[in-house]
């Protein structure tokens, strides 16, 4: 079959003018499937999205139709899974995201004294921006000396690379104050100029490894004091919220708290967690 549609296909506008054929059924299908192995909750709107992050898998795989791609993918539990799902999760970050919440971090850091060691995961690291920024607030809260534990997950396993190698470009840590940027970061010189590198003594209590949220399996024995789940829930359904909730409530200190995302809103799960600023929320 010519992987090049044209206006006459019996597939439909969807498929005008792309490289491979593309249905209404090759989205429902990805749908489900993302959904059955993530947990992400794709709407109609995501066609386009779709189309151009899973041909890309196709290209790479060598395949020259969607039906193909799947089909072969469905038969085979290896690691373009894996290749899957990181094609399809999204990644926005930056340094000190949502101000607001490392304010309130510090706040409760305070709280709990120099001789604190709090537990604490980032469940949703991405490339590493949103963790250092917390490490960075603990270091800053509670000294250099500070004895702390900082699990950092995500289900996307290239990104995980990108953050525990903590290198980024120059650019990317324009906003953050010129002490941090001494205290806690290395300026590259020679083929590394434009870029500054994580101190190994901000990288010396974080750990990183890979979570899906929506399993069973999470790797954690002791609670934590605080944990940040932001800008996640608003890829799952009703359902999956829930039963994530449930598993953080159940991996959190009574009074912990939970920091989210700023188009989340949990306050009808009054039974495990209760507002208590801006889109943080205290485990009862």
């Amino acid at each position: 079959m010519n992987k090049h549609a044209s206006a006459t296909d019996d597939t439909g506008p969807l498929t005008q003018g792309r490289e491979f054929i593309w249905s209404d059924q090759d989205f429902a299908r990805i749908k489900s499937l993302i959904y059955q192995r993530a947990g992400i909750s794709l709407h109609d709107g995501k066609h386009a999205m779709v189309y151009s992050r899973i041909s890309r898998r196709l290209r790479e795989t060598g395949h020259d139709s969607f039906k193909g791609y799947l089909d072969w993918l469905e038969h085979n539990d290896g690691a373009e899974w894996q290749e899957f799902i990181n094609a399809l999760t999204t990644n926005l970050t930056a340094f000190f995201r949502e101000q607001h919440h490392f304010s309130i971090l510090a706040d409760h850091l305070r709280k709990k004294g120099p001789g604190a060691t709090p537990r604490i995961w980032c469940s949703a690291t991405s490339t590493g921006e949103e963790p250092y920024s917390i490490a960075m607030t603990v270091l800053d809260t509670l000294g250099s000396g500070a004895n702390y534990s900082l699990q950092c997950s995500d289900i996307d396993t290239k990104v995980l690379a990108t953050a525990a190698a903590g290198v980024y470009k120059a650019e990317n840590v324009k906003g953050l104050t010129a002490d941090q940027l001494r205290k806690y970061f290395l300026k590259g010189k020679g083929n590394n100029s434009g870029y500054v590198r994580v101190k190994p003594e901000l990288q010396k209590h974080i750990d990183f490894f890979t979570v899906n949220l929506i399993q069973d399996n999470w790797p954690f024995r002791e609670p934590f004091d605080f944990v940040f789940c932001r800008n996640v829930m608003i890829y799952f359904d009703a359902a999956t919220q829930r039963r994530v909730l449930e598993r953080i409530h159940r991996n959190m200190k009574p009074g912990g708290m939970l920091f989210v995302g700023h188009a989340e809103n949990f306050t009808d799960a009054k039974t495990l967690f209760a507002l208590r600023g801006k889109t943080v929320y205290e485990r009862v």
